[in-house]
């Protein structure tokens, strides 16, 4: 397969992007749950089928709830043998305290943990539990460090990650069957970072006003860009109106199933069952070129997704509105075949009251986090 890759800024590494006359579906940006209206049904219906409310609460059965709520990312990556670890970004944690005065006691912690570790600057901020890139920024200094920690609630733990020095991005999804020995790869996600190109005369503000794709998001890019917003960038100069790689917050997916290799499947299927008992989920990659990663080589894991996880491809906005309920609901069908299997194999159902109870905890949270960048 020959590729026309992106050489340089922000998507260097990626196939160009081809200019379409419709830049996003129409559906792109409805509420996510009208999406989910079907799969609640054909739930209640796999439910009856298979003989339980709560089975893909335990499509993963060493990851609290499989993943579908309430996981803690640093559980889940520390969770990973070495095979896995070798390409996992290092991190530090700590749960953010009151401050201390004077001085603020949260970025001392921090600042020796990372010293301990052998991190340094750049790194990425982002809460534990978060999702859907909730709270995700760059710091690059102890002082933007500091100001993220304030920010930050208190007695919830805190995500320090190396920053990875690929550009490109993908969220590759997994899954693997219990009565088989190996699994594949099912998805994958090419994930573009918005932009504008200056000439030299318009603003940010004017240049996304004339985007047909980012005027939809004008609000989300007004309030991470700042002062760059007004600025007027150079003629050619490429502008990332976004960091964080969720499709709510900005970025833009586009189906890469066709750049699936058996290369990448058994080099992914090897690192995923280096975590113990994890058969559905998506990791987070990062990675040099497209051509070394579809043959399993040079890139970096960011996080590792479990149940409630998403063939993210769906959001492409060339993919038709029929097809992307279709594939949410064989998804489900999966969790709920691998965790009447798991179940047949003794493995432990976690109740839906549970799921609910966790579900409640997070719509009447009054947790807010630090703006997304």
């Amino acid at each position: 397969m020959s590729l026309s890759l992106i050489k340089h800024g922000p998507n260097a590494g990626l196939p160009h992007l081809n200019e379409q006359k419709r830049s996003a579906s129409f559906y792109e940006f409805w509420p996510v749950w009208v999406l989910y209206i079907p799969v609640v049904f054909y739930w209640l219906w796999l439910a009856i089928r298979y003989r339980g409310f709560g089975l893909p609460l335990a499509a993963n059965p060493n990851v609290f709830l499989a993943g579908m709520l309430g996981e803690s990312k640093i559980d889940l990556l520390a969770s990973a043998g070495e095979t896995a670890q070798a390409h996992i970004l290092p991190f530090v944690s700590f749960v953010v305290e009151p401050d201390g005065v004077p001085g603020n006691a949260n970025t001392i912690k921090a600042q020796a943990l990372l010293d301990r570790a052998g991190l340094t600057y750049p790194l990425v901020a982002k809460p534990d539990e978060g999702c859907r890139g909730a709270g995700v920024q760059i710091v690059a200094s102890e002082s933007e460090l500091e100001r993220y920690v304030r920010a930050f609630p208190v007695g919830e733990k805190l995500m320090l990650q190396r920053l990875s020095q690929h550009k490109a991005e993908a969220g590759v999804f997994y899954v693997r069957m219990p009565n088989e020995n190996q699994g594949k790869v099912v998805s994958i996600t090419l994930k573009y970072r918005a932009t504008v190109t200056g000439d030299g005369k318009r603003t940010v503000a004017e240049l996304v006003e004339a985007d047909r794709r980012a005027c939809k998001l004008r609000d989300l890019y007004r309030e991470r860009l700042g002062d760059t917003w007004r600025s007027v960038p150079q003629r050619g100069e490429e502008v990332p109106l976004v960091f964080a790689g969720s499709h709510c917050r900005g970025a833009i997916f586009k189906d890469g199933c066709e750049y699936i290799t058996q290369a990448l499947s058994d080099k992914i299927d090897a690192l995923m069952q280096d975590f113990p008992a994890f058969y559905y989920g998506r990791l987070d990659i990062k990675f040099d070129n497209l051509s070394d990663f579809m043959a399993g080589r040079t890139f970096d894991v960011i996080e590792l997704n479990g149940a409630s996880s998403e063939q993210t491809h769906i959001w492409d906005s060339k993919t038709p509105v029929l097809v992307v309920v279709k594939t949410l609901l064989l998804q489900y069908k999966t969790l709920f075949i691998i965790g009447a299997d798991l179940r047949d194999k003794g493995a432990v159902v976690p109740s839906l009251l549970t799921l609910i109870k966790v579900w409640w905890r997070d719509i009447t949270s009054k947790t807010t986090y630090p703006h997304t960048h």
